[in-house]
This record gives C-alpha cells, structure tokens and sequence, in this order.
C-alpha cells in the first residue's frame, strides 16, 4: 500500500521489491515463502511451453521442447485467423491428437477475428483460447465463450479490480495470473483466491522469468488451494 500511495503502475518493479521482502521474513522465521502465502497445498505444478514460428521452424521448436520432457503446449497466434488456424493444424499434426494444445492470442485478434479464428480452430479441439480479443473488449471475451473453449483472461489481468469485472462480465472461465503484473506473490494469491471463490480457477502466467522468479511462481502456484485444470507457464531458462 505505501508504495502504491508513492508510486502508481511499475507492477514489476513493485514485484520484485515485494519477493525481496517475503523472502527476507521467511529466513527471519525459518519459513519458506510458501508458508507464509498459507500453502502448501501441492507440490508439483504441470507446465506446458509456448510454441511459435511456422513451417519447419515451428516443427523445429516442437522437437526441441519434446526432447526436454514437456508434453503439455500454447501455440501463439493473434495474427489473422487464416494463419493462426494453419499454424495451430501444423501443431497439432505435429504433436498428435491426444497432445494438450491450447492456443494463446495475447490480445491480437479484434472481436470479429476472434470468433472466425475460434471457430476454424474448435474442429481441432484446443484445450482453451488464450486472451482472444483486446484486454479491455470484456464483452467480447464473453463472446468468445459461447463456441464451448474455455476462454483465459490473461493480459486483461493486472489487478483485483481487473478480476473483480471479469467476474462480472463472465468474461472468463479461468485465469492466468503474474506474480509481476500482479505486483506480487501476496497480491497474485489473493486474486487467484477471490476468483476462486466465484467458481473461477487460476494458473500461473509467465514473462520468461529465470531463478528467483520462477521460483515466486512456484510458491504463489504452491500456496493457492486451487488451480485451473491447465498447466501453468512456468518454464524459467527453457524459453530461451
């Protein structure tokens, strides 16, 4: 609160200052930061890795995330629904029928092109459509529900408020939630707990975060009763 009364935005900065010190009580006590967040309740999170390029480079990235053990995917699209849907047929091809595919538009698609591109993509059945229309286009979140893919919201994501009128829109079925964009491990559980509490699960968003970050990720993701029935983006050094 001190620092939101200083300072508006910089959630990251914010982020990594808030770790620091949850990092410092927990050694002061001799307690992990999972503790001290009131978990855990697991102690294995599922991930899955993004998936990008095209062609033989999009094959490429696959081979190389298989012979590192993940199994478990996002395909990037949010381009134009003709490609985004070639694309995503190429990964599925690739990956298999039985593979976890979802796809993940990061706010790319307008309105309209979100739903022809969702609806060329149901008859290859992705696991869920990531922020298909622009963040603040919650109305056409909402939308997008109606083909029966479970929708996450993601960079329309930054607050409590922000879950509060996903809630209210039903814009949702779950939640990708950021320790950083969240500006904090507390502040990422307490979204992912209110949400919760409207029958909306979570997981754990990733921006290529490496050591310590992804180990906030782990604890946040640890210390939640509740995690949507996705693998989370927790995947540290092996994006890059």
């Amino acid at each position: 609160l001190r620092m939101d009364l200083a300072l508006a935005g910089n959630p990251f900065t914010k982020a990594g200052l808030e770790c620091a010190l949850w990092d410092a009580l927990g050694r002061t006590w001799d307690l992990r930061c999972v503790d001290l967040l009131g978990g855990p309740h697991r102690t294995e999170v599922p991930t899955k890795m993004s998936l990008s390029g095209d062609g033989e480079r999009l094959i490429e990235v696959i081979e190389a995330i298989h012979s590192l053990g993940f199994r478990s995917h996002k395909v990037k699209v949010g381009l134009s629904p003709a490609s985004d849907i070639a694309r995503f047929r190429l990964a599925r091809d690739t990956c298999g029928d039985d593979a976890f595919l979802g796809a993940d538009s990061n706010g790319g698609w307008s309105r309209i092109d979100a739903m022809r591109a969702i609806a060329g993509l149901a008859e290859m059945e992705p696991a869920f459509i990531e922020q298909p229309t622009q963040p603040r286009d919650l109305e056409g979140m909402a939308a997008c529900r109606t083909f029966g893919i479970p929708v996450l919201a993601d960079e329309a994501v930054y607050s409590l408020d922000d879950v509060a009128a996903i809630i209210d829109q039903r814009a949702a079925d779950a939640l990708n939630v950021y320790v950083g964009k969240a500006s904090g491990m507390e502040r990422a559980v307490r979204q992912m707990r209110t949400a919760a509490v409207f029958g909306i699960p979570s997981i754990l968003g990733s921006n290529g975060e490496m050591g310590l970050g992804a180990a906030a990720q782990i604890h946040v993701a640890c210390a939640v009763e509740q995690l949507a029935p996705f693998p989370s983006d927790i995947i540290g050094h092996h994006y890059y």
